[in-house]
């Protein structure tokens, strides 16, 4: 059987069967759209607005709802199993009634707090098209099931991460302007933002990643620590959204630890606004169930064969590749390890079970130690 052949039979093109969900998951972003557009104070992010326009928004939301409809259509017609491309019709016909195909943006009054329901819907369905074509294309597991157990619990997390942008922004940002911010970094900051684009862009992103590799390796290296962070690693099924299933604790602290040098060296808004993209595709592209290796450039920047070594389940393979961005700096400290084309037999915990769901996992490293029978609280974990 051809490539081709395969491909067509795993996904059973031609049947209707991809279109329902397809159709359900693009009339759902047009929904949120269109709620977007009638309360933009309360579900819309300040920052993330500045970057697009409401014509652009509306133009894309008009097309969200054809391609819903036209992926039910297919579905209905083409497929026995005809409940998905039916609700996607519905759920995009109730989208057009309030108002989907009129909506008009507006002046936003300024609010106290807001959710970021825009930039949920805007990196949701960026890294959709993406990474399923990308992994459907190029998968490093053809027969890992696209809607294995714990998907909707990995997409919970990515819509969680997302919602609650402000807060986890707020928060994230406290102790870097607690410790630095009464050090008189304007000369510096300035220096920095001189530097021609590329040398900033370059040390933006070699800075964080060191900063955010000791953070992660903190994580490993200290047992009460690596419960949190363990949620992490408790996928079975690495894919574009396994990255999402990050404890709040885990967050918080990786997060604070890799804004102090963005607050410090104070990066020109160009830099950090192209850091933030590239970081958001790329952590996602280092978890997907792919096997693009980017040639010769697999040991310049990370890839998905480099991080899933991290997460893998051979026990005398722990404890390496923390880095996020770039290889080096795991040789630099002696965590670097990948094999030429070897990849790992699979990935998650040999040693601990968490429960399933997202608010089980996210009470249960604070009562039980996971761990509890291989490693005591007060000791180090090897991975």
């Amino acid at each position: 059987m051809s490539t081709i052949e395969s491909f067509i039979k795993r996904y059973a093109i031609g049947k209707g069967i991809v279109s329902g969900y397809l159709s359900v998951f693009f009339s759902s972003l047009a929904l949120g759209g269109v709620l977007c557009f009638y309360f933009p104070e309360i579900l819309t992010t300040p920052e993330f607005r500045e970057v697009y326009t409401a014509k652009s928004m509306k133009v894309l939301l008009t097309a969200t709802l054809i391609i819903s409809m036209l992926f039910g259509l297919s579905n209905v017609i083409l497929s026995t199993k005809r409940a998905r491309g039916i609700w996607g019709i519905f759920i995009a016909c109730i989208t057009i009634i309030i108002g989907g195909f009129d909506v008009q943006g507006r002046a936003v009054e300024k609010a106290n707090w807001h959710l970021g329901l825009d930039w949920l819907l805007l990196d949701l369905l960026l890294m959709a098209i993406i990474f399923i074509p990308i992994e459907m294309v190029f998968p490093k597991r053809e027969n890992q099931d696209r809607f294995h157990t714990e998907w909707r619990t990995d997409l919970i997390y990515f819509t969680i991460s997302h919602l609650l942008i402000q807060f986890f922004g707020v928060i994230t940002q406290k102790p870097a302007v607690i410790f630095f911010g009464k050090m008189n970094l304007e000369s510096f900051q300035l220096w920095v933002q001189n530097l021609p684009l590329g040398l900033e862009l370059l040390f933006a992103f070699f800075i964080t990643d060191v900063f955010q590799y000791w953070a992660h390796r903190i994580f490993h290296s200290h047992q009460y620590l690596w419960r949190f962070h363990a949620v992490h690693h408790s996928t079975q099924t690495m894919d574009w959204l396994a990255g999402s299933r990050t404890h709040f604790i885990d967050i918080f602290f990786t997060r604070s630890i890799t804004f102090i040098p963005l607050y410090v060296c104070g990066f020109s808004p160009l830099v950090f606004n192209i850091y933030i993209v590239v970081i958001a595709i790329h952590a996602v592209f280092i978890h997907a169930n792919t096997r693009i290796n980017i040639g010769f450039l697999k040991y310049v920047f990370t890839t998905p064969q480099y991080h899933h070594w991290h997460h893998c389940i051979e026990e005398d393979k722990y404890g390496k590749n923390f880095a996020v961005f770039f290889p080096v700096i795991d040789r630099i400290f002696g965590t670097y390890y990948l094999p030429e084309n070897e990849w790992p037999k699979g990935t998650g915990l040999n040693e601990a079970q968490f429960p399933v769901g997202y608010t089980k996992q996210l009470i249960y490293p604070f009562k039980i130690n996971p761990f509890e029978a291989k490693i005591a609280d007060n000791k180090e974990s090897k991975r």
